[in-house]
């Protein structure tokens, strides 16, 4: 069909070299397949290390979600301080630590505690230096 109105006539010159400026996507599996492969040979590396932070429980806001949990961003300063943690030591030993979060109850409050306790009564903590080792270390 011709153009309509007075515009310019279409005379595309689509035959140039038009694989220069195409992205193309056919790598994508077998790059899905080699992250996933360095994942497990990471985690094979590490072995009984974790591979990553711990994450305390949180319910999800709205009223569709809140009867659901999921994993938050990190444990508040309050969980920690039950725990017996400090901030800093708990970012050494691969917890996660969000300042910005707050305890609105109670029941989380004890169940991220209750995680705390348990992950720190399973971590078992190699010395800095063999020589002087610290209370608690391995």
């Amino acid at each position: 069909m011709p153009a309509k109105g007075n515009q310019i006539i279409p005379n595309g010159h689509f035959h140039k070299d038009w694989q220069r400026y195409v992205k193309t996507w056919f790598n994508q599996p077998a790059r899905k397949i080699r992250r996933r492969q360095n994942r497990i040979a990471k985690a094979a590396r590490v072995a009984p290390r974790p591979t990553q932070q711990l994450r305390p429980v949180v319910s999800c806001p709205t009223f569709k979600y809140n009867i659901k949990q999921r994993a938050g961003r990190g444990f508040t300063l309050e969980e920690l301080k039950a725990a017996g943690l400090s901030k800093n030591v708990a970012r050494t030993m691969g917890i996660a630590v969000d300042f910005r979060r707050r305890n609105r109850s109670v029941e989380s409050l004890q169940l991220n505690t209750q995680r705390l306790k348990e992950y720190k009564s399973k971590l078992i903590l190699f010395p800095l230096n063999s020589k002087k080792p610290k209370k608690g270390d391995a």
